[in-house]
Order: structure tokens, then sequence, then C-alpha cells
């Protein structure tokens, strides 16, 4: 790596922990149930020692992201949401640095081509750019700062397409297992991140048609399978014995489950990409609600960078992707395989939108959805990367003068500049400062529980739920054999004050009232009430 191109990326990582820890400790404002959730079962598992490969709660969530959460609540002795919080800042972080890698990797080897429609810029500016892009999006930095297990799928993914396309293109096999094994470890545990990973294996399938010639492929393959299959086996296991969890709510929110199926793909599809640029999510827990997921300049150069790649994967190729012998080629060659690079590497990118855009448009529910497409967000920022070094080397290319060029190189960087301040300006100024927002996280069930968690333990503590929604079933410590629908909404208030387990409501004084059962309720002299609805 160039000393310059180190310093640049220093330069991103900086904004992108800047924008994604900044304020932590109060934006977003409050705990969300499903945050919550996650904090009392981290409390259990570190009471327990039980660190479960599966939370079956709450619709059911894969572990691995409960359980750092856990290490964090160990490390600090803190219980509060920006402790939940953090571990998705760090993975959001790590996802923009190897975002860079994985770009710069994906077009390692390409030419400045002589002609032709995409003429493509060095890997590392095109890595630079996504990186930068990525950093700065408020699409990311958003659930980079909320304790939603969703943050860590594009951290493996990218991490591991990284490592296996430089398994494939070092030409010394002594490195291709270590990155091949990398690989699949990375790989593997993406299965314990989110639902919508699930379709990702058939990515791979792409590298077969280009790599196969390859040498080594089918060792590097084989060991990226095997050590995918190690590591994800004991979920895979789980399911097998729980195969009523590995769907979930899939099959609930499916349009499957609607009477006109093939008109809700159309629609959600509609409204999944004209997100992008039209109409995003409307939910402020997600958004600032309706705000497209790409500021326009952004989406501009998304859109130039996908047409660029249709053009390429139709251009026709004269030969194979890769070859590891290093020799002085024809023009004609060089041509063939610079195309035949590209067209793999828009293959690449827009398989992987697609198979990340399949969990939200056969979704019924909340359509744009932020929250089920944040996997879509690195191949997007790789492509607008593309599309915005293809508008800077064109515009380069028409300046007749060097005021002219001066002037392109200046613009670029009065871009960059906006487009950070613009991903500060609408988190920090916009959507945290929205009355909307506090509301959307439950904040004021956060300051119910400080409030309660502050009082003696001897003190009677009544809490009244109304319920709405969705509810986990939970024994009732103060009756003996009783079992009650406890809302989720209530989670918020429980993980403040550590009373998610029937044994520390019983330690703390903490006793919860549903609705039909205050009637026969009456709580003594002197003891606290509060209503939580």
């Amino acid at each position: 790596m160039h000393r310059r191109t180190f310093w640049l990326v220093v330069g991103i990582l900086i904004i992108a922990t800047f924008l994604r820890t900044y304020h932590l400790t109060t934006a977003p404002p409050g705990l969300y149930p499903d945050e919550a959730m996650n904090g009392s079962n981290a409390l259990e598992a570190l009471r327990t020692g039980d660190f479960k490969i599966f939370y079956p709660e709450n619709n059911g969530r894969e572990g691995l992201f409960m359980n750092i959460q856990a290490l964090f609540l160990q490390a600090t002795g803190l219980r509060e949401p920006w402790v939940m919080r953090l571990p998705s800042a760090i993975f959001g972080i790590l996802t923009v640095l190897g975002l860079f890698f994985f770009v710069r990797e994906l077009l390692r080897g390409t030419r400045n081509l002589e002609s032709g429609i995409w003429k493509i810029p060095y890997a590392d500016r095109a890595g630079l750019l996504a990186a930068f892009l990525l950093a700065t999006s408020f699409w990311h930095i958003n659930f980079s700062r909320i304790g939603f297990r969703a943050i860590t799928a594009s951290f493996f993914l990218v991490w591991a397409l990284f490592f296996f396309l430089r398994a494939l293109r070092r030409p010394d096999s002594r490195f291709q297992i270590p990155d091949s094994i990398l690989a699949g470890i990375f790989f593997g545990l993406g299965f314990y991140s989110y639902i919508s990973y699930r379709v990702m294996p058939l990515l791979f399938l792409l590298f077969i048609p280009f790599f196969r010639r390859t040498p080594h492929f089918r060792k590097a393959a084989g060991m990226l399978a095997l050590a995918t299959f190690i590591v994800a086996l004991p979920l895979g296991l789980y399911f097998l014995g729980h195969p009523a969890d590995f769907f979930g709510r899939t099959t609930d929110v499916s349009i499957t489950a609607g009477t006109h199926p093939l008109k809700d793909l159309a629609v959600n599809t509609v409204k999944t990409v004209g997100m992008l640029n039209f109409q995003g999510d409307g939910n402020w827990r997600h958004n600032a609600a309706g705000r497209p997921q790409l500021f326009w300049p952004t989406g501009i150069m998304f859109w130039i960078g996908a047409g660029l790649g249709i053009i390429v994967i139709l251009r026709q190729s004269r030969r194979t992707f890769f070859s590891n012998k290093q020799r002085v080629l024809p023009p004609h060659q060089v041509r063939g395989q610079d195309d035949s690079r590209l067209r793999f590497a828009a293959l690449l990118l827009f398989g992987w939108i697609f198979l990340a855009a399949l969990s939200v448009v056969f979704s019924n529910e909340g359509i744009p959805h932020a929250l089920r497409s944040l996997l879509m967000t690195c191949p997007i920022m790789a492509l607008a990367a593309i599309g915005g070094i293809w508008i800077y080397d064109k515009a380069l290319g028409i300046a007749k003068s060097m005021s002219a060029a001066h002037a392109v190189r200046i613009s670029a960087w009065v871009l960059l500049a906006v487009l950070t301040f613009e991903g500060y300006h609408t988190y920090f100024r916009i959507w945290a400062a929205n009355p909307n927002v506090p509301g959307a996280f439950g904040a004021d069930y956060v300051a119910l529980g400080r409030e309660v968690r502050a009082l003696p333990d001897e003190q009677p503590k009544y809490i009244f739920l109304r319920p709405s929604g969705g509810h986990v079933t939970m024994p009732d410590p103060f009756v003996s054999g009783s079992f009650h629908d406890v809302p989720i909404f209530a989670q918020t208030f429980m993980f403040m004050t550590d009373t998610f387990s029937p044994e520390r409501q019983l330690e703390h004084n903490v006793r919860y009232i549903v609705e039909g059962e205050d009637e026969a309720v009456i709580p003594p002299p002197g003891a606290y009430r509060a209503t939580i609805q």
C-alpha cells in the first residue's frame, strides 16, 4: 500500500469512528425493546454462564452478537444503552475498512483502458471512495449506533470476500490456504449474524466460471467450504433440532401469506429500488422518515456505476478472468482480460445486491425497510465509487486547461467535504434532534428504569403493564406455578432494572402486573407504583 493511500485510509477511519461514536451515550436516546431483549439475554448469559448459539425469545435471534454484547457489559460493569451499542459501532468501523480492502482487491489488476465507455480508475482510488461513502452514509451510520445484530452481516461478508479473492490471486500457494481458511471463518460466522445472510452462499457460485482455470482454485474453494462448514456447524445442528427457529417470523411476514403475492413482489421491488433515491424507510427508528437512503450525489454516482457495470457485463470478452503468468500481452488480449475482470466485479456486486434484497422484497412488512436491506450497503457504495471516479476522470479529460483541471480537483474535494458534513448534519442535527426519535426508542422507559433501580431493594415496586403488540411468556415469581404474557415493550424497563429473570425480580422486589391481574393485586402501603403502556 502506498504511503498516501495508507494515510487516506486512516483519515477515512477517523471520520467513520467519529460519526459512529460521537455522543453515543445520548444518541440515539432510549433503548428499543429489541435492543433491550438482547441486553437481558446478555445479562442472563453472564449470570448463568450459558452463552447460547440461538436465543429463541423475540422471534429468535442468532446468539453471537448478544454474546459479544455480554462481554462489553461485563468489561464496563455498566448497564446502559450505549454499552449495548458500542459493539455495533466497532463492527461498523471495521466494515468501512473491510470495504476498502475488498474493492481494492476486486479491481486489482485492471488497467485504465485506452478506449471504451468505462475508464477504470486505480483500485486504490475505488476502494478509498467506496470506504468514504460508507463511512459518511447516514444509512450505515444509523445502524452502527443501534444494538441490532444486522450490522454484523456486512462485516463478515465483506471480509470473507476479500480474503477469498486474495487467496485466488496469490501466486504462491503457501499463502492461499491461510487466506482461504480466514475467508471460511468470516463467512461461517456470518451465519450467526442475520437471517438475510443465509442466501449468500449463492454469491460464491459466481467465482466458478471466472476462476475455475486459476491454479489452486479447487484447493482454495475446498478450504473455504471446509472452514465455513466447521464454523457454522453448531448453528446448523441447533436448527436441525429446532426447525421452527430457523424460519422464525419469515413465514408470518412473507408475501406468500397475502392474497396477491406476485403483485406484492412487484410493488416491493419498486419501493426497494425507489428507496435509494426517492422515498426511503418511513420508520424514525431506521431513518429520517421518508428520506432517500442515499444522499443525492451518492445516488447519482451509484446509478452511473450501475450503468457502467451493465455495459461491461454485456460486452463480449475473449479471455478468461485471470492468469498468473507474467508476460507482455497484445493490446486486444489486455483489453480482453480487463473486460473479464470487470465483468466479474460487476456481476459480484450486482449479485450481492440482488441476494441481499430478497429478504426485503419477499416481505410484506414495512417496505421500504432500511434494516432488512442493510446488507446491500457495501456493494451499493462500491458501485457508487466506480461511478464517482468515472465522473471525475471524465471531467479531467474534458478540462482544456490547467486552471480547469484545478477547478475539477477543488470541486471533488468540496464534494467530499459536503458528504462528510451531510452525514453529520443529517444524523445529529436532523434525525437525533427530531421529537419523534425518543418515542421510537422508548426513552421514557429508560428514564423510568433509572428511577426504579435507584430505589432500595426493600421497597416493593409494582409495575402495571398495558399489553400491545408482541409479548414474552414468563413465569410470575410472586405466584407459584403461574405464567403471564409480558409485553415486548417492557423489555427496555427490564434491562435497565435487571429484572428479566424471575430470580432478579424477587431480588429487586419488582412485580410485573399485566392487564387482567391488576384487580387481584393490591400494592401494600409505601410501595412504588408505575404504569408502562
